[in-house]
């Protein structure tokens, strides 16, 4: 303990926490699509030089998937062009990386893409339907009562 009285929490609440803070589901969907892509690339890298941009592009757009998906993890500040970028890579990787890594990588990518898009930094935390109802009948009897004393 360091003397100030409060308890070490641990990893897990420490790491939900950071979670919480960034795109994490849709960064780490980009990533596994660009890493899936690069796995199912079969060329060495000396035949794909030799055959020239198109087989150059095979490896550089899921390269560029998984910085894009790394840093919408690391830099949630600049989510919307690092989850653009990220789509047109996933959609660029149908022509050149294996029908986009045999439509796994392609869908993983623009999936998470658009999770990225879409996630909002200040967003209050989702109310489970079973909370939600619970307040709602505890309102309505608080009102009841209410209105009968009156």
């Amino acid at each position: 303990m360091s003397g100030t009285g409060t308890e070490r929490q641990g990893w897990r609440p420490a790491f939900r926490g950071w979670r919480s803070r960034r795109p994490f589901w849709g960064g780490l969907l980009l990533t596994l699509g660009g890493g899936w892509i690069l796995l199912t690339e079969k060329a060495s890298l000396k035949v794909v030089v030799h055959v020239g941009m198109q087989g150059l592009a095979g490896y550089l757009l899921p390269v560029v998937m998984v910085i894009c998906g790394l840093l919408a993890l690391f830099n949630p500040s600049q989510r919307l062009f690092y989850s653009i970028v990220g789509i047109l890579c996933s959609l660029g990787s149908w022509v050149t990386s294996n029908l986009g890594g045999f439509f796994i990588g392609l869908a993983l990518g623009a999936v998470g893409s658009c999770m990225i898009f879409g996630w909002l930094p200040d967003q209050e935390p989702r109310v489970g339907r079973r909370r939600r109802r619970k307040a709602e009948r505890a309102a309505a009897q608080g009102f009841g009562e209410g209105a009968k004393a009156v």
